[in-house]
C-alpha cells in the first residue's frame, strides 16, 4: 500500500484502457470530410447554376448543352404555349414529382460529367412512362376510349403517333 498516492483508487491487476489515438483523430477527420464534401457539393451547385434547376424555367434545361436542341424544338412546337419541360417530363403530384427531379438530376448530372450518355440523348424507359402518363393526365377526354381495358394492357404510346407535339422537327 505505501507505493500507491492516496487519491487513486489501487488498481487490482487490471491497467486501465488507454484511448487510442486513431480515435482522438476519428471525429475531426469527419468532420473535415464532410465539410470537403458539403463545400464540392455547395460549389458545384453554384457553379452548375442548380437552382435554376428548381424552377419551371424551360430555358433553365439549357444549363447543359446537349439539351439546346430539344429546348430549341420545343419552341417550335404546338405545345410551348400550354406546357413547360416539367409539365411533361416530370409526375404531377408533389412527391413523386421531387423525387423524380432529384433522380433525374442527379443521373443527369453524373452522365454529363464523365461523358457516359447517348448523344443525341435519349429517353429512358422510367421517364417515357412518366410522359405518356402526363399525355394521358392533360388529354384524357380526348383518349379514354383508347386506352386498354385492363389497367398495364397494351397500348401505343402517344408520341408513336405525335412524335413533334413537344419537340417540333424532332
Amino acid at each position: 500500500m505505501g507505493d500507491a498516492p492516496h487519491n487513486e483508487p489501487k488498481s487490482q491487476g487490471k491497467a486501465r484502457p488507454r484511448r487510442p489515438r486513431l480515435a482522438a483523430f476519428a471525429a475531426p477527420a469527419a468532420f473535415a470530410l464532410l465539410g470537403i464534401a458539403g463545400g464540392l457539393g455547395a460549389f458545384t451547385f453554384g457553379y452548375g447554376d442548380g437552382a435554376s434547376y428548381l424552377s419551371n424555367d424551360p430555358a433553365a434545361c439549357t444549363n447543359c448543352h446537349v439539351m439546346q436542341g430539344h429546348y430549341d424544338s420545343w419552341l417550335q412546337s404546338s405545345h410551348h404555349n400550354v406546357a413547360t419541360c416539367n409539365d411533361c417530363h416530370l409526375p404531377h403530384g408533389f412527391p413523386d414529382k421531387w423525387i423524380t427531379k432529384g433522380d433525374n438530376g442527379f443521373f443527369h448530372s453524373l452522365a454529363f460529367t464523365t461523358g457516359d450518355f447517348h448523344e443525341p440523348i435519349q429517353i429512358k424507359d422510367r421517364n417515357r412512362r412518366v410522359t405518356q402518363r402526363a399525355c394521358l393526365g392533360c388529354h384524357s377526354g380526348l383518349v379514354d376510349h383508347m386506352l386498354p381495358e385492363e389497367p398495364g394492357g397494351d397500348m401505343l404510346l402517344c408520341i408513336h403517333c405525335h412524335t413533334d407535339v413537344g419537340h417540333a422537327l424532332r
